[in-house]
């Protein structure tokens, strides 16, 4: 179990440059990265659901006219409480944080926020944008798993999408490309496949796995997610369309 974070400012968090600000004050949309604080095996910190999030949400800004927030950090990370450094807030806690974050953006005259989500245990993130429709603000949640689907065939992944499920192909070759200082020696042998797991909300992930990991690590490459990444900001651009005033 990794039981570090990391020493490196997680991208979002840096002060804004000249050119971000300009491109802020004229945004109509806003991206809010969500990603959580939770084990992720021996070789990929514990900020990596966050780090990913923020990763895709400052490719995203980079390509398009949109107000990159700061990330929410710590999420529902429940199932992963056997392995020590995990913290987790509530379902509850995380749909207020994000509703009173489009509530201010809304009183400043930014109307659309699309969540950049980088963990797959925040389920209530769909509730919240099922019930801001018609509320005032337009809302999505990205990656879609269509978006997901196409960015997996483009980068070459390997692993079918429901077995790499957690520390696997997909967010080690992410960090490869994008931050390959944060990815300890280990993954090349770390793979765990556990496709039958139909009670992990009630059992947990340490039913289902001895180190964290749930997927084909060893799979990964910094070239896949090049691509990766390339395909999330391609797909980004049908939501824009769809949402942006």
């Amino acid at each position: 179990m990794s039981g570090w974070g990391t020493h490196e400012t997680a991208p979002g968090l840096l002060p804004l440059s000249t050119t971000e600000e300009t491109r802020a004050q004229r945004a109509d949309v806003a991206v809010l990265p969500i990603g959580s604080f939770e084990q992720h095996g021996a070789f990929l910190p514990l900020v990596t659901d966050t780090v990913i999030a923020c990763t895709i949400a400052g490719e995203i800004a980079a390509a398009y006219p949109v107000l990159h927030l700061p990330p929410v950090t710590i999420s529902c990370s429940h199932e992963h409480a056997a392995w020590p450094g995990t913290v987790s807030i509530s379902a509850t806690t995380l749909y207020a944080v994000v509703r009173d974050i489009a509530d201010s953006l809304r009183r400043s005259g930014i109307g659309t926020l699309i969540l950049v989500n980088g963990h797959g245990g925040n389920y209530v993130l769909r509730n919240v944008v099922q019930e801001s429709f018609g509320g005032g603000t337009r809302m999505a949640l990205f990656p879609g798993s269509a978006d997901w689907d196409a960015a997996r065939a483009r980068a070459g992944i390997q692993t079918p999408s429901h077995s790499d499920m957690h520390a696997g192909e997909v967010e080690t070759s992410i960090l490869l490309h994008a931050h390959p200082q944060l990815v300890r020696p280990g993954y090349e042998t770390s793979d765990c496949l556990a496709d039958d797991r139909k009670h992990l909300l009630s059992l947990g992930m340490s039913a289902f796995t001895e180190s964290g990991v749930i997927g084909r690590p060893s799979m990964a490459s910094a070239g896949k997610g090049k691509e990766l990444l390339a395909g999330l900001v391609d797909s980004f651009g049908e939501y824009l369309s769809l949402l942006a005033p």
